[in-house]
């Protein structure tokens, strides 16, 4: 293993003197770069690993190492720790159960409202329309009612006139 790291951290370094060495097109940087980038997070992977597995070993080693009595407090679970631990995911569990649950009602209300909102524009946008066509019909009314008035007193002047020269011609 450390002959694959020591090779690693030679390709890595090889790779960087090579890279300031050349003068290559932007492609070929971008290239490079990502291949040190990735070579790199090989690296802290291997050293990661690397060092967990000397760690399980160094427990290991102390575990072994180490030698147990009846009552020896390294022997002991906390287990009242992890039910309460466990009640406690259970509760978040069940909460967050319980928040999802109104959160699709709500928005089952919401759609509904906004279906009862549709119909309801819908009915308003019909009464304005017919709101509308009555004012129009209106006004067409009083323009017609005073046009009559007019040519009902031009009727009633008309026939006064006639019949007063009708009398005074006539008799």
């Amino acid at each position: 293993m450390e002959l694959l790291y020591q090779q690693t951290h030679k390709q890595v370094h090889e790779i960087q003197s090579h890279m300031e060495r050349q003068a290559v097109s932007a492609l070929h940087v971008d290239q490079s770069k990502y291949d040190v980038q990735h070579l790199q997070s090989a690296l802290r992977n291997f050293q990661h690993k690397r060092y967990a597995r000397e760690q399980q070993e160094r427990q290991r080693e102390e575990l072994l190492a180490h030698t147990f009595t009846a009552h020896d407090s390294d022997t002991t679970t906390p287990m009242d720790e992890s039910l309460q631990f466990n009640s406690s995911l259970q509760e978040i569990h069940h909460g967050k159960d319980n928040l999802t649950g109104s959160r699709h009602s709500i928005l089952e209300g919401l759609r509904a409202q906004r279906l009862t909102l549709k119909g309801t524009q819908k009915k308003i946008l019909d009464i304005a329309n017919m709101l509308g066509l009555c004012s129009t019909v209106m006004l067409l009314i009083e323009k017609r009612a005073f046009q009559d008035k007019h040519f009902m007193i031009g009727r009633m002047l008309f026939t006064c006139v006639t019949m007063f020269l009708v009398v005074k011609y006539l008799t």
